[in-house]
């Protein structure tokens, strides 16, 4: 089977790829960044209870089709599955696009207005008790109202979170969840992009850092661990499956997080500086290795997993 990308999933991941870099840059990113810390947060302390969606940017991703993508030509969607979809969740989560994308693209068809973006809709990934974006959402996925809430806070200061009640409806928890890998997944190739030029960019000793081993393995095992979480990714979404869907999610997660405090590392004193973009991507990836599935809530899923495949073949011996 050739697992290669078609030329139209590279179109799809070219073009959305073009429509962040010209809409959400760095320096969009910033401006949300200091928007939050003017809502009444401190440098490094959160996020803001009332930090919201761009409403204006959620329509324009609406327009491009980021939310509807999976639904149907008839129902005004690209028709497209699941391959495509981790590619552009990839590419969101390289330029840490705010706002619960997940939750909004499950809903299209779903909860009006949710497919062209008109809608902000967010969920009970792990059937509370938080819930992020929920004072700034139309809706949530599964319930007729959104609940009343108490703002907390949050080690991500672009992921507002909320205390509430509410339980995620069957059948969305694997989608959920590796789309969220997805996004993990993305964050981990970036930060590894970042760990490589500023070890080529910053000297010491008379020399690039990045000609020291210690450096030299830093930046390798960041490699490693990215393109091992997206092999693990993409394989989940062409097979669907729960138990390979669980273990893209626990890969992705630990690439984002460890990948993160290891560019970090490369980045020395730089990297937990306010004007550096690193510590945002290891805060993005602490809250979303919280969403959806957790890496406990993976590993009970493939023992279970393990356990029917062994009792199976245990039995089929026995026959």
């Amino acid at each position: 089977m050739d697992f290669r990308l078609t030329r139209d999933q590279r179109d799809v991941r070219a073009g959305v790829r073009a429509l962040l870099a010209g809409r959400y840059g760095r320096e969009a990113l910033r401006s949300d960044v200091e928007r939050a810390a003017g809502a009444g947060v401190e440098p490094g302390a959160g996020a803001a209870p009332g930090a919201g969606v761009d409403r204006s940017l959620w329509r324009e991703l609406g327009e491009a089709g980021f939310f509807s993508l999976r639904l149907p030509e008839s129902e005004g969607g690209a028709g497209l599955g699941l391959p495509e979809a981790v590619l552009v969740f990839e590419e969101a989560g390289r330029v840490l696009l705010p706002g619960p994308l997940v939750a909004t693209h499950l809903a299209a068809g779903v909860v009006p207005g949710a497919a062209s973006g008109a809608a902000v809709v967010t969920a009970f990934d792990l059937d509370g008790p938080l819930v992020a974006h929920l004072g700034g959402a139309d809706a949530v996925l599964g319930m007729p109202e959104v609940p009343a809430g108490v703002p907390v806070r949050s080690a991500d200061p672009l992921t507002p979170l909320w205390r509430a009640r509410g339980v995620l409806p069957a059948g969305y928890r694997d989608t959920g969840a590796l789309l969220t890998a997805a996004l993990q997944a993305g964050s981990a190739l970036r930060t590894v992009e970042l760990a490589v030029r500023y070890a080529g960019e910053r000297e010491q000793f008379g020399q690039p850092i990045g000609g020291f081993q210690a450096v030299k393995h830093l930046c390798s095992g960041m490699l490693v661990r990215a393109e091992v979480a997206r092999t693990a990714v993409y394989a989940a979404a062409v097979t669907g499956d729960s138990a390979e869907i669980a273990a893209a999610k626990m890969l992705a997660d630990g690439a984002a997080v460890r990948g993160a405090r290891d560019c970090l590392q490369v980045y020395g004193g730089m990297g937990f500086t306010w004007e550096a973009d690193v510590h945002l991507h290891l805060k993005r990836a602490w809250v979303r290795a919280e969403q959806w599935r957790t890496a406990a809530g993976a590993e009970e899923l493939l023992a279970e997993a393990l356990l029917t495949e062994a009792s199976a073949s245990a039995s089929a011996s026995a026959g």
